[in-house]
């Protein structure tokens, strides 16, 4: 009996386990945060003929800081507010 329940236990911390890995709050925030600095480079980086079609506003540079903080604050909402194990 003690092996049929040292088994639902280890499943148990498997699941818990497996429930905070995929978090959709981490996979949004590293994402968000991964494009977030691609794009912050693009804009960056951009040249005049790209601030000219915008009519001056650097939107690749904007767009990547709102993406940015946006994958930061799922990131640490995240740490601050971790899933809640299942109960047993």
């Amino acid at each position: 009996m003690s092996d049929v329940q040292r088994e639902v236990s280890e499943l148990e911390r498997k699941s818990a386990t497996a429930a905070r890995l995929f978090d959709i709050r981490r996979i949004i925030g590293g994402l968000f945060t991964i494009y977030g600095i691609i794009v912050t480079i693009a804009g960056l980086t951009a040249s005049d003929a790209d601030l000219d079609k915008a009519v001056g506003v650097n939107v690749n540079l904007w767009t990547g800081l709102g993406m940015l903080a946006l994958g930061v604050f799922f990131l640490v909402w995240l740490k601050l507010r971790p899933t809640a194990p299942p109960p047993p």
